[in-house]
């Protein structure tokens, strides 16, 4: 396949890479897969001059990105109309101690994805938004759940973001040390960081003989959470 076919977002002064522009990647193949990867991100935006940080958990669709929230948030209350926004997820991988304090590092996995942030109004788009909330961590979930309430539902807001640029970065090198530093007597490694699943814990007030359903087999102890993300986005969008 060449250059010019692959799907790649545009590339511009807001999400071009500027630092070790090597590292960079605007491909919507490489963008996509770490957003599939993770669950939670953190989204940027300004109100009155004032920036804002705000953690929570988000889901794609597409070149389409989605988070939730309660309605009494003010983030979510002035992106109604339409915000600036910028949402961002990171994997770290490792720790790198090197030969010197300057090239200690890590290695990670980034993204950074921009444009213009609405809260979701009409009806039916919440309702199914709301049911790929659970249904992109667990698949098919939400159709063995007790019906949500039209309470719940309007505690709730949903906002969406079509992707208008974005911008992955990643490093994954190790160590690197200045050349004439392999030559000194100085300890150096890679550390790799991985989370983890531990082992299922039961709530205490199951009822007897409901057991934990096979759909939540990929979620086992000692499986990377960032592999069981990915395996259940692909159950629940098989598209891509």
């Amino acid at each position: 396949m060449s250059e010019q076919s692959v799907a790649s977002y545009p590339v511009d002064g807001t999400n071009r890479v500027k630092r070790r522009h090597q590292r960079a990647h605007y491909d919507h193949a490489t963008v996509h897969a770490l957003l599939d990867a993770g669950t939670l991100c953190h989204v940027s935006y300004v109100i009155d001059g004032q920036p804002y940080c705000t953690p929570t958990l988000y889901w794609r669709e597409a070149t389409t990105l989605y988070w939730h929230g309660s309605s009494a948030s003010r983030m979510l209350r002035n992106l109604s109309e339409g915000q600036p926004a910028c949402l961002t997820v990171t994997q770290l991988d490792a720790l790198v101690l090197a030969r010197s304090a300057f090239h200690h590092s890590a290695d990670y996995r980034s993204v950074m994805a921009f444009g213009l942030a609405r809260l979701i109004e009409d009806e039916a788009e919440k309702a199914r938004a709301l049911t790929m909330m659970l249904d992109r961590l667990f698949p098919g979930r939400t159709a063995t759940l007790r019906p949500t309430t039209e309470q719940e539902i309007k505690a709730t807001s949903v906002v969406t973001m079509e992707i208008d640029k974005a911008s992955a970065k990643i490093r994954a090198a190790g160590v690197i040390d200045d050349e004439e530093d392999y030559a000194l007597p100085i300890y150096a490694e890679r550390i790799p960081v991985r989370t983890v699943l531990g082992a299922p814990e039961p709530d205490g007030r199951l009822i007897a003989g409901v057991t934990r359903p096979a759909t939540l087999s990929g979620f086992s102890a000692g499986r990377q959470l960032d592999e069981a993300l990915t395996e259940a986005y692909a159950t629940s969008y098989p598209a891509g």
